[in-house]
């Protein structure tokens, strides 16, 4: 089904793939002429348009400009006012403001529609483009509206994936927004690349989640791609669909590669000319010769309905394997999510085995990844005929935009959703995150939407509630609605998919999105809601560190989710202060409290008052500090938080997961690994060193290499020096524990980056 090559490799005339033997003369070409592995990596899709954004005039660090940015409404409030404090005055690119996360004003009294109102004033202000609340999905508006072959988008939202449709999109947190905003550059080593070789079909049944999760399955834990551009190269693709293509790329977030590309061709420009763009439209193919640092070979033909079960979309099995061996998988499951989970909570699957088979409460097609009218369609034609019954089972479809709804509307799929039993809803993507859709204490959802994370949707485990997401197919969803509940792999049916041609309606966007590009309009004031708060005043970096350890997290990974929850907390994205009381709080209830009471010590600091008055046991602390170093004090040294996990920053790219630490007082993390660059650059950005354990002082195998507990102290001195100089190695001393030396390393840093963090934030560098 799937396989990795342990080396990279040549691909010739886009189709023949020879690994690299590790000659220093390369490979030769069909013209019978040697090319070295360095020339061949240039003749890459990802290559040709990174460089074409490019504007630092070295290959191989990066200053990309963006062509277009697109943010939602849990993001783009944050990202306007980190803006704003910058200097903002007009958007150099076209930049997008959709509504399709806080778009259930649900909770809260006014707070959502507050942002939304806002985000439109801001497009006037500053001529931007305003998408309102359920017309569409942020990536379905991209792809119909933004997409073009060759382009760059950047995105605040880490599913920013268009590379199907020929354009390289990279999600990231709202400070590389702000830095477009404001002309400035987004600045990566130039990343890896690596191939994505599909041949073959799949077979009738076989959906675009089916070969993204065996894909995921195959290459997250192991950190194939990660940070890396997939490249999706090879003669099966000409027998996908574009909206086949989409499903299979959009998940690509969740291998946590960097972005992806595709091969182009007619079925592509048949996509933009159905939506009226066909001037976006271009031929992208990699060079006749062709170096890549890994393949992913898949069959499509061997990939079979797949379900990836909980608490992530790696947890991948087929749904046959599954059925077969259903207790004991469900039981080892159910072990390894215990292991995720905090609180007094029980954790079952097995219990819905029902006579042999596997029982599911809630069925959900949504969003950027099952939203698209082919996957609504194919599982229409399953449910066609049958009902869903009236047990505890529900189906609900939310299309991913209001032109895809009002096709299922005018060709009758909407009425056969509706008559199964099935719920149709309008354009929003609650059911992913948690704010929407959130099944009954102890059930389990299957989904077609991207993220299975722990409580992502939308129990809460603080307040002893749990139930899950499994994600699957559209059409195996289908099939399992068809059987009433029980898991159902749409292969076991005999289907005739009817494929109806798909018309975009244009005009529905041109009658109700406000497209202020190029009409900067700076008369026009703001409207700010009573929830909607400016970032508060962040210091610079001292000349040392004293670092209070306020949460130790021994997971193998920890997502964005359980260092920010989703779901109702996000009505809160606009205050940064109100928001910070929900860090950690599904992972480590008591993290605010600690963060909180410490914070007050640099603020003591800072106002000139002595810290010991606020947090008296700095003053057991401060003696044993200066007995190794004696220049150290309050006027040298700032007091902050710091968390220690695994391997921190997997999903979602809003960062909030950073700077929610921030204004609690955090100035740095520590980790054996970043999950993401897009956490650890929201981390640089807000002014938090990102400290990476150094491997060569330590037994990096186990989970805590230092020993870390809570409420442990670090003083780490001379950390602004060893910052700017590009020290190494950073010595560290856990205080509480006899002055016990660790070292700590920062990576590769830029020198703009290593300026950010010594200013304090992203906002204090461009305030300077």
């Amino acid at each position: 089904m799937v396989k990795l090559f342990e080396t990279g490799a040549y691909l010739l005339n886009g189709r023949e793939l020879v690994q690299d033997d590790g000659s220093a003369e390369g490979v030769l070409t069909s013209k019978g002429i040697k090319t070295s592995k360095e020339e061949a990596t240039k003749g890459t899709i990802a290559y040709s348009i990174l460089q074409k954004h490019n504007t630092s005039g070295d290959t191989e660090q990066l200053k990309i400009k963006f062509d277009k940015m697109t943010s939602h409404d849990i993001t783009f409030v944050g990202i306007i006012q980190t803006a704003r404090a910058s200097g903002l005055k007009e958007f150099p690119i076209p930049y997008v403001l959709t509504n399709c996360h806080n778009s259930l004003c649900a909770v809260g009294g006014t707070i959502n529609e507050d942002d939304h109102v806002f985000g439109l004033s801001c497009a006037k202000k500053y001529g931007g483009i305003y998408v309102p609340p359920h017309q569409a999905v942020i990536h379905q508006y991209a792809r119909e509206e933004l997409a073009e072959c060759g382009a760059m988008i950047l995105g605040s939202d880490s599913h920013t994936r268009y590379g199907a449709l020929g354009t390289m999109a990279i999600g990231e947190g709202g400070g590389e927004l702000a830095k477009q905003l404001l002309g400035k550059t987004y600045d990566v080593a130039r990343p890896g690349v690596v191939a994505v070789y599909l041949d073959g079909e799949p077979a009738k049944g076989v959906g675009p989640q089916d070969v993204a999760l065996a894909i995921i399955g195959a290459v997250f834990k192991n950190g194939y791609v990660k940070n890396k551009v997939m490249e999706f190269v090879g003669p099966g693709i000409a027998k996908l669909s574009s909206d086949y293509r989409i499903g299979i790329d959009v998940m690509t977030t969740e291998t946590t590669c960097l972005s992806s590309i595709w091969e182009t061709d007619d079925k592509t420009k048949e996509w933009y000319e159905t939506h009226f763009r066909p001037e976006a439209f271009t031929e992208t193919k990699p060079e006749n010769v062709a170096y890549y640092d890994g393949v992913v070979y898949v069959d499509l033909s061997k990939v079979r309905p797949m379900i990836a079960l909980p608490f992530h979309p790696s947890n991948t099995y087929t749904i046959e394997e599954l059925n077969a061996n259903l207790k004991d998988i469900l039981h080892e499951c159910e072990e390894n999510g215990k292991k995720q989970l905090t609180g007094d909570v029980e954790f079952k699957l097995t219990d819905k085995i029902h006579d042999g088979r596997l029982y599911v409460e809630q069925g959900i097609i949504a969003g950027c990844a099952g939203g698209g009218f082919e996957n609504i369609c194919d599982a229409v034609d399953i449910l066609k005929g049958h009902y869903i019954g009236s047990d505890e089972f529900t189906l609900s479809v939310y299309p991913a935009s209001v032109p895809i709804m009002m096709e299922l509307i005018n060709n009758g799929r909407a009425a056969e959703i509706l008559h199964a039993g099935g719920v149709m809803k309008t354009a929003f993507c609650g059911p992913c995150f948690g704010a929407g859709d959130t099944p009954a204490n102890g059930a389990l959802s299957i989904r077609h939407s991207t993220r299975n994370f722990p409580n992502r949707e939308g129990s809460k485990i603080q307040n002893g509630q749990i139930s899950s997401v499994a994600l699957m197919d559209a059409r195996s969803i289908a099939a399992t609605a068809v059987n009433k509940g029980y898991l159902t792999p749409a292969t076991d049916l005999d289907v005739e998919y009817t494929g109806p041609k798909y018309f975009f309606d244009k005009d529905i966007y041109a009658n109700r999105v406000y497209d202020g590009w190029g009409k900067a309009q700076p008369e026009e004031e703001i409207k700010f809601g009573p929830n909607i708060k400016d970032w508060p005043e962040m210091p610079a970096l001292t000349e040392n560190l004293l670092l209070k350890v306020a949460s130790v997290i021994t997971d193998p990974v920890t997502t964005t989710d359980e260092l920010i929850p989703s779901g109702e907390t996000s009505s809160f994205r606009s205050n940064p202060i109100g928001l910070a009381e929900f860090t950690l709080s599904r992972k480590d209830p008591e993290y605010v409290g600690r963060a909180k009471a410490f914070h007050a010590v640099e603020i003591a600091r800072e106002n000139d008052e002595h810290p010991c008055e606020v947090y008296p046991e700095i003053k057991q602390v401060m003696p044993v500090i200066k007995e190794k170093f004696e220049g150290a004090s309050r006027k040298n040294t700032g007091f902050g938080t710091t968390i220690y996990a695994v391997k921190p920053g997997d999903g979602s790219a809003r960062e909030q997961a950073a700077s929610c630490q921030k204004v609690l007082g955090g100035w740095a993390n520590i980790a054996k690994e970043y999950a993401t660059k897009r956490y650890r650059s929201n981390l640089i950005n807000w002014g938090m060193l990102p400290f990476v354990i150094d491997e060569d002082s330590v037994d990096i195998s186990l989970d805590n290499p230092f020993g870390l507990e809570n409420d442990d102290y670090i003083f780490i001195p001379g950390i602004r020096e060893a910052l700017m100089n590009k020290a190494e190695v950073i010595k560290g001393y856990i205080v509480n524990k006899g002055m016990k030396e660790i070292s700590l390393k920062l990576g590769a840093l830029t020198d703009d980056e290593r300026t950010i963090i010594e200013k304090g934030c992203l906002i204090n560098y461009y305030r300077d």
